[in-house]
């Protein structure tokens, strides 16, 4: 299933910006087989673990994450670009591979304590990801794993998240 996966990602060069090229995952998205596919794998891996909230971070991450935490029955918390969330939120800035950007959480988000697991489709660089990982810890959540549909690892963005476990099904 890995490697039907691999052929519905589509190469978008200079995209969004020249010398970047895009994993787009829209081919796996609009096609049922794969898109179920897709959220099963983050399924198997989350599966009885003791798990209170699944972390999406916008957008993409959103499409698998809420998906993820319905089947587990368990809460889904958004992580947003900044001023996007409507009420008293944290905020962690990070690097992209082309820029700077902020990210935020609301407060309430989650309590001290709740086991959370990370999910979103790709892991580049790593800045969007720590961002994430450093609201959760700013809100008292503590963070099992992060987990990625894709994974550039020549852009060792693992590394930010360390000590945190990183999982991947798609490597490039």
């Amino acid at each position: 299933m890995l490697e039907r996966l691999r052929t519905g990602i589509r190469d978008v060069a200079d995209f969004p910006k020249k010398g970047i090229t895009f994993k787009d995952i829209t081919p796996i998205l609009s096609d049922p087989g794969m898109f179920h596919a897709s959220i099963d794998l983050f399924l198997e891996r989350s599966r009885g673990k003791k798990i209170d909230k699944i972390v999406g971070i916008d957008a993409r991450g959103f499409l698998f994450g809420s998906t993820v935490a319905y089947e587990l029955g368990i809460g889904f918390v958004p992580i947003r670009k900044r001023g996007k969330l409507p009420y008293k939120t944290e905020i962690a800035k990070y690097s992209l591979e082309y820029g700077e950007a902020e990210m935020e959480m609301h407060i309430d988000a989650m309590m001290a304590g709740e086991r959370v697991v990370l999910v979103d489709d790709l892991l580049a660089t790593g800045g969007t990801s720590a961002a994430a990982a450093a609201l959760i810890s700013k809100v008292g959540g503590q963070l099992l794993e992060a987990q990625f549909l894709i994974e550039l690892e020549f852009l060792h963005g693992r590394k930010k998240l360390q000590p945190t476990p990183v999982v991947s099904f798609l490597k490039y």
